[in-house]
C-alpha cells in the first residue's frame, strides 16, 4: 500500500473578497510541484463564493468538471442552453469535450454559496460537450458508503468519460465501513468534509485529503459524525 497525506491547512489557498477558495493540488496562482494530482485528480477546490458573486463566463476544453455544493444554491449557465441551480444534495457533471463555456453564480443573496469543484481527466478526448445533474436525496444511505458517479451512464449517479467511481458517506460516531476499488491499477482519495475518522489507522479530520493506492480495499471507522467523499480514479495519467 502507497499512501499520501494532505492536512488541510497545507492546501493553496486564494481570497479575492468575492471567492475564497482552497485548493488542494496546483490551481491558478497556487503552484507546488508537489501536488500536481493524484493520479487522473487534477483539481479539488473549496470555494466559498460571496452573496450574488460568481465566475464569469469561461471556457474549458477536454476535462471533466464536477460540482458538489455543500452549501446554498449556485446559479449554472452555459452556451448549451442549459440554465440551471445545483444545491446542497445535488452532484453536476460536465463533460467539456470540444469545448464549453459557462458561467456560475451564488444565487442566494443573503448567504454565501460552498461548493467543491473537481477536475478529472478524461480518457477520451474532444467528445460532445455534455452537461448532466442528478439529486442525491433519493439514493443517499446513512452509515454506508453511495455512488454519486462512475464510468457508465447506467449507474446510480452521474456518468464521466474515465475509470472512475465517487462515494458518499454520512456517519454517525463509531461506525465501521470497508470500501473495496472497483478497477485494479486504481487509488482512492479520501476527503472528509466534515468531523473525523480512521482510514486504515489513519486518523483524518475535516478537509484533510488521504491518498491510497496499490491495495485492494481500505477500512474506515469514525471519531466523531463524520462526512466524507471518496474519489476511486486511475492512477496513470
Amino acid at each position: 500500500m502507497k499512501t499520501v497525506f494532505h492536512k488541510a491547512d497545507s492546501r493553496g489557498h486564494a481570497n479575492h473578497g468575492w471567492l475564497d477558495s482552497h485548493h488542494t493540488f496546483s490551481f491558478a496562482d497556487y503552484q507546488n510541484t508537489d501536488r500536481m494530482n493524484f493520479g487522473v485528480l487534477r483539481v479539488l477546490n473549496d470555494d466559498v463564493v460571496s452573496e450574488a458573486r460568481g465566475f464569469g463566463t469561461h471556457p474549458h476544453r477536454n476535462m471533466e468538471i464536477i460540482s458538489i455544493p455543500l452549501e446554498g444554491d449556485l446559479q449554472h449557465m452555459d452556451n448549451m442552453g442549459n440554465s440551471t441551480v445545483i444545491k446542497q444534495g445535488d452532484v453536476q457533471v460536465m463533460s467539456a469535450g470540444t469545448g464549453i463555456q459557462h458561467s456560475e453564480y451564488n444565487k442566494n443573496k443573503d448567504r454565501p454559496v460552498k461548493f467543491l469543484q473537481i477536475w478529472i481527466i478524461p480518457n477520451k478526448i474532444d467528445v460532445d460537450p455534455r452537461y448532466d445533474q442528478v439529486s442525491l436525496k433519493e439514493i443517499e444511505t446513512k452509515n454506508a458508503f453511495y455512488q454519486i458517479l462512475s464510468p457508465f451512464p447506467e449507474d446510480q449517479g452521474v456518468w464521466i468519460h474515465q475509470d472512475a467511481w465517487f462515494h458518499m458517506g454520512d456517519f454517525d460516531p463509531d461506525k465501521e465501513a470497508t470500501y473495496t476499488l472497483k478497477k485494479k491499477g486504481n487509488g482512492v482519495y479520501v476527503f472528509v468534509l466534515e468531523g473525523a475518522l480512521e482510514v486504515n489507522g489513519k486518523v483524518v479530520h475535516k478537509r484533510d485529503g488521504y491518498g491510497l493506492w496499490d491495495i485492494d480495499r481500505f477500512d474506515i471507522k469514525t471519531i466523531e459524525p463524520s462526512e466524507v467523499l471518496l474519489m476511486e480514479v486511475p492512477m496513470s495519467l
